[in-house]
């Protein structure tokens, strides 16, 4: 088994759009009062040519990850 072999069907996103989806994340969250300060790319996948860029979400604390649960469970 390679690691080519487990890497999800869909083309890796671009430097370009792991931005775009920070800045869009951040820009929602705010929507709802709250701030990931280690929301950003994760310069770690940024720079390399064999994996797909990731996402880095971060830690928070638990009023913050209540803040984010109570977010996403509103209807």
């Amino acid at each position: 088994m390679t690691l080519d072999s487990l890497r999800p069907a869909a083309a890796p996103a671009s430097n370009d759009e792991a931005c775009d989806v920070v800045a869009a994340l951040k820009a929602a969250l705010a929507e709802h009062g709250i701030t990931l300060p280690s929301l950003g790319v994760d310069h770690g996948t940024w720079t390399s040519p064999h994996t797909p860029t990731l996402i880095e979400l971060g830690r928070c604390n638990v009023a913050t990850a209540r803040a984010i649960v109570a977010a996403l469970t509103r209807s």
